[in-house]
């Protein structure tokens, strides 16, 4: 299957547009292990976004907007 082209400047906005909001990230760390969490959007930088995960994991976790654009990280606004 081709992948869709998704342009970064997309990807970015759309990152800011969840600011504040609580999402959903899924991670692949490659050879089919995949994490993900909860947490909320804290910050967006020029090259980067920062997601504070919820209570068990603490701390804060940055991702560049690059990693959305190859699907290395997806991030997903959550329901609840």
């Amino acid at each position: 299957m081709i992948k869709q082209k998704i342009d970064y400047t997309t990807v970015k906005n759309g990152i800011e547009g969840l600011l504040g909001e609580r999402v959903k990230v899924l991670v692949n760390l490659g050879r089919n292990k995949t994490t993900s969490f909860f947490g909320v959007v804290s910050a967006c930088y020029p090259a980067l976004f920062t997601v504070s995960p919820d209570a068990p994991f603490g701390g804060k976790t940055s991702f560049s907007y690059s990693e959305v654009t190859c699907g290395a990280v997806t991030v997903e606004r959550s329901a609840g």
